[in-house]
């Protein structure tokens, strides 16, 4: 049975008050409408993505498929005057008798990839499902004067998203018979599944980033939530099996995280080189970062995967510190990263690889004493985030780790002694930066956390 997508991306957009629809605008560096498409163009489980558009922008959709190579696009198809019209315009081109259908708002474009999973395996019992997110605030029932009539138990009050799924003979039978009554009082698919109770339906917990642009200021916090967006990898299994033979590189491998991901790389079967200035490989240093890339190459025929951890923290009042120390730590923590991303794209796009670079928990705010390090680390999350859309049409993939206080040398150096069950072992953090190697998603910061009993 396949599965489709169905984005629906005709909104007008009247309540956001701009003459281009919001689907349109510019988010994070993409339309929202090509953030959305993109999250199901890149899972597996979506076979084939059916647009609905407004007329005057069905050439611009068409450039999007070109510019970002999307393969899974089927139709491109005008839409209705009403989101309803719209569904069932969609629900109409697809010849199958029985298919699994998720329909998704154009204007949610930071749904979580999981919830795709977790909707279209929910198929597999139920004919209907909806995604929601409990209530946090309390809801209340007025009347037409604007007085409250009743304040229901919030737990039962719980707020809709999309994708909504379904069996394609279910929601054709429900717009089926929404047409012949003219019926147009329900607001998206599950409310017509619910009125003419077809099925029970089944609902899948969302997320709270999975907003939908409504108005101006939502396009500001979507604008954050991207810079912000990160990745658990905590269900994801460390596959033997499916990293075994993977060439790496790793810069800053002579201690820490970066001794750690190489230990672990070697015991799970992988070819891992490392380097580092105690090595002969400074990563400051562009020629050293070209010979040691070219080595490997060479040796190996191919490199997976490139992954800096080399990194420096003086901690002093910014007045306090020489510009000698000032710029050691841009050239290691920034420039070094830009050394090798740059140096790395010929190989990794070879081998449409991995680019895994390093930052902090300091990087969502400075930190007093170390305002070097944390605006370089801020500096990284956002080169990551700007080469995952340059590098994408070249299918390489770029992140970030984010590891909370970690028991390293360089921590203990500048922060003294601390109870070690207070900080993430290395270990903790190479194995969850080496589960990330399993992963198709780019563009990521990815959390790693002490897991707290």
């Amino acid at each position: 049975m396949k599965t489709y997508a169905v984005i629906l991306a005709s909104g007008k957009g009247e309540r956001f008050g701009t003459e281009i629809p919001k689907q349109f605008l510019k988010l994070s560096g993409k339309t929202v409408l090509e953030h959305a498409v993109d999250i199901f163009e890149k899972h597996p489980k979506i076979d084939e993505i059916i647009i609905v558009t407004l007329k005057e922008y069905v050439k611009k959709v068409e450039e999007f498929i070109l510019k970002n190579k999307w393969k899974k696009i089927s139709k491109i198809l005008i839409g209705g005057n009403t989101r309803q019209e719209s569904s069932y315009i969609a629900l109409s081109s697809i010849e199958d008798k029985e298919a699994k259908i998720l329909i998704h708002d154009a204007v949610r474009p930071l749904l979580p990839s999981y919830i795709i999973d977790k909707v279209v395996d929910a198929l597999n019992n139920y004919d209907a499902v909806d995604v929601a997110i409990p209530s946090t605030d309390t809801i209340i029932r007025i009347n037409e004067k604007k007085l409250i009539e009743d304040i229901p138990e919030r737990k039962y009050f719980w707020r809709g998203q999309t994708p909504q799924g379904f069996k394609l003979s279910v929601i054709r039978e429900a717009h089926e018979l929404a047409r012949k009554e003219n019926f147009t009082k329900v607001t998206d698919d599950c409310g017509l599944v619910l009125y003419y109770k077809l099925t029970p339906i089944y609902v899948v917990k969302g997320h709270e980033t999975n907003i939908k642009i409504t108005y101006p200021i939502d396009i500001y916090i979507a604008d954050k939530l991207f810079q912000l967006r990160t990745l658990n990898l905590l269900d994801i299994n460390l596959n033997k099996n499916k990293l075994k033979n993977k060439v790496g590189i790793i810069f800053g491998a002579s201690q820490g995280i970066g001794k750690a991901i190489y230990d672990l790389s070697k015991s799970l079967g992988m070819k891992i080189y490392g380097f580092s200035r105690a090595s002969g490989c400074d990563i400051t240093k562009i020629e050293q970062v070209k010979n040691s890339l070219e080595s490997v190459y060479k040796k190996e025929k191919r490199i997976d995967f490139i992954i800096v951890t080399a990194g420096i923290l003086i901690k002093k009042p910014l007045i306090n510190q020489s510009y000698e120390e000032i710029q050691e730590q841009i050239n290691i923590n920034y420039l070094g990263s830009i050394n090798v991303a740059k140096e790395s794209y010929k190989y990794l796009k070879e081998s449409k690889g991995h680019l895994i670079l390093f930052t902090s928990s300091s990087y969502t705010r400075g930190r007093a004493f170390y305002s070097i390090y944390s605006s370089t680390k801020a500096a990284i999350v956002n080169l990551a985030q700007a080469l995952a859309e340059e590098w994408s049409v070249d299918n390489i993939k770029v992140n970030v780790i984010c590891p909370e206080r970690t028991a390293t040398f360089m921590r203990f150096k500048n922060f003294g002694k601390e109870p070690l069950n207070t900080l993430l072992k290395p270990e903790t953090v190479a194995k969850e930066t080496l589960k990330l190697l399993l992963t198709n998603v780019t563009g990521q910061v990815i959390d790693v956390k002490l897991q707290k009993n």
